[in-house]
């Protein structure tokens, strides 16, 4: 069996992994949040340093775990979209380094697919189909899934504005929380009650897009909620607004999650995604799915942020599938839609790529949403 190294760099996490035959042999990852800190958020720039300081150590980390050498390197893999371009430009050329220096093809692979197919290290093959969630820093999504590696990959519904994980960054600054979000508001929340206020569920009335996802106006819900307290000169009880938020968050995603299974008839439903390592989501969604006799598919938190061991996954399935090797020609496409797991490299001459790229509804002609 070939022995898989992936490569991630879409975004603050620099990893690298090792798969053979759906076993993850060995990682590296490291990650460059604390200097994006003082900025409130990541800066593509200093991501970019970042990864090219820590890419090879991350590889050799890997190798070390795994007792392997790069001559045992059978095929590279790594995320070529969607993501922040100055950081995965760095991935990608590390990637067609190594492939090319020890001339193993080189797969090009969409980060989302990545997340998915992580799930495959932990709880082995995927049923023939699926209904997954993606819920990340830049994506919410829902998807009927078939083969990761060959069939094509069906949108039942994404978020119209802010993912989820966006929300929670965006909330965590209005709670005077630090960055990254995600943690901090969960861990406020922990002394909070998730009653205490009443923040609205977007996108759940009849009317709405039954598997679409918009969290912009519960963010603008919690800022009215906050600027209305200090008006009135009292504090603000930052545990239960975390607590309140985030629960409004998990019950949009649990109630429509669960209604995607029912309506596709899907038996097991795979949660992915940074979000996905929230407690509270986690423990509700499993309530839920056993209720409902679902199977609930959710990897490990430290699999669920972005990592090599999942791009070293999808390529594992890619490469025991017989799929073509993208070649070395081409850079990274950063916003580019998931249909499925590989991504084609674009020219690298100078030539448009022809991506269909996605629009927001009412949006104007050539706007894009960022990766």
């Amino acid at each position: 069996m070939s022995l898989v190294l992936g490569i991630e760099t879409s975004c603050d996490e620099t990893g690298a992994g090792l798969v053979r035959d759906g076993v993850l042999l060995g990682e590296g990852l490291a990650s460059s949040a604390d200097e994006h800190a003082r900025f409130g958020g990541v800066v593509p720039e200093v991501a970019a340093r970042a990864h090219v300081s820590a890419v090879t150590p991350m590889v050799r980390a890997a190798l070390d775990a795994a007792g392997a050498s790069l001559s045992d390197v059978d095929a590279v893999a790594v995320t070529a979209g969607p993501g922040l371009s100055p950081a995965l430009h760095v991935g990608v050329a590390a990637a067609k380094a190594y492939a090319a220096a020890l001339d193993v093809p080189l797969y090009g692979v969409h980060h989302l697919a990545g997340h998915a197919a992580v799930d495959v290290l932990e709880h082995g093959p995927l049923p023939a189909r699926c209904v997954c969630l993606i819920v990340s820093g830049g994506h919410t999504s829902l998807l009927a899934l078939g083969d990761l590696a060959r069939d094509p990959v069906e949108h039942l519904g994404d978020t119209v504005d802010d993912a989820a994980g966006e929300a929670f960054d965006k909330v965590a600054r209005l709670l005077g929380l630090p960055y990254p979000g995600g943690p901090s508001v969960s861990r406020a929340a922990l002394e909070g009650d998730p009653a205490a206020v009443a923040f609205p569920r977007p996108m759940t009335g009849p009317r709405d897009a039954p598997f679409g996802f918009s969290f912009s106006g519960l963010k603008t819900a919690v800022a009215r909620h906050v600027e209305a307290t200090q008006d009135a000169g009292r504090a603000v009880a930052v545990a239960d607004v975390a607590a309140s938020f985030q629960m409004a968050v998990v019950d949009v995603l649990v109630r429509k999650a669960l209604r995607a299974c029912a309506e596709r008839g899907a038996d097991t439903l795979l949660m992915v995604g940074g979000v996905a390592a929230n407690r509270v989501l986690r423990a509700e969604m499993e309530r839920a799915c056993a209720g409902a006799g679902i199977t609930l598919r959710v990897p490990a938190p430290r699999l669920c942020t972005d990592n090599g061991a999942m791009i070293a996954a999808l390529g594992d399935l890619l490469v025991r599938d017989g799929a073509v090797p993208a070649g070395l020609a081409g850079t990274a496409v950063p916003t580019v839609p998931l249909t499925g797991a590989t991504i084609p490299f674009p020219p690298a001459t100078g030539e448009a790529a022809e991506f269909p790229l996605p629009t927001r509804p009412g949006a104007a002609a050539g706007s894009i949403i960022a990766p």
